[in-house]
């Protein structure tokens, strides 16, 4: 079944009515539609998806895309989810396609704030997470008052058995934002101690001060 249709019938069923999109992107491990969703509480208002992979072929596992929504609770400000590529992949480099990203999305007004999975360690220097800092964003964990860890990666998961990644665990799940802003905390959920693991990698939650 869709995971993100399950996701807002469970949430009906505790009283919670969420707001959601979703998109294919291409075909898991021969059996699996996977795509990405967002979520929001308030009516969506925009939605946008934007292809950052040079191929786009459902069949291909390296195809990616992002997903942005702009929402009535912030008119202004937009939210895109992302599952980028490998920063030394010779067919489909981090570096290209987050080169798109910056394309499609500097002239929006606004906030932006970009989460996902960036497959790019945060302690790994001169990479795709430099790349990123590089023009202006700004890491929802650094900004952080309050913040735990921060690994959404224990032990070796698939995409990283060949590249030497030890299990001393990675933070490649993150929040950026194209602003400085109060960010109270971040934590990290769906991890073994704050929730059930649903996944190989772990979710992270934020609590900013913007209203």
């Amino acid at each position: 079944d869709n995971h993100a249709a399950r996701v807002a019938e469970l949430l009906l069923e505790n009283g919670l009515t969420y707001y959601w999109t979703w998109i294919p992107i291409k075909l898991g491990y021969g059996i699996y539609d996977e795509g990405i969703a967002l979520f929001s509480d308030k009516p969506i208002l925009e939605t946008r998806q934007i292809p950052t992979s040079r191929v786009q072929d459902y069949h291909n596992w390296k195809t990616r895309k992002i997903l942005g929504i702009k929402t009535a609770h912030d008119g202004e400000n937009w939210y895109y989810n992302v599952h980028m590529g490998w920063w030394d992949d010779a067919e489909e480099p981090f570096r290209d396609q987050w080169n798109k990203v910056e394309d499609a999305l500097r002239d929006l007004d606004g906030n932006v704030w970009i989460m996902g999975d960036f497959n790019s360690p945060a302690q790994v220097r001169n990479e795709g997470y430099d790349y990123v800092a590089h023009y202006g964003w700004k890491d929802s964990y650094i900004m952080a008052a309050e913040k735990d860890g921060g690994n959404t990666v224990n032990g070796v998961i698939d995409g990283w058995r060949d590249k030497g990644i030890t299990d001393t665990g990675m933070r490649i799940d993150m929040i950026w934002s194209k602003y400085q802003v109060e960010v109270k905390s971040s934590r990290v959920v769906f991890d073994g101690n704050q929730y059930p693991v649903v996944s190989d990698h772990y979710g992270v939650i934020i609590e900013t001060g913007v209203t």
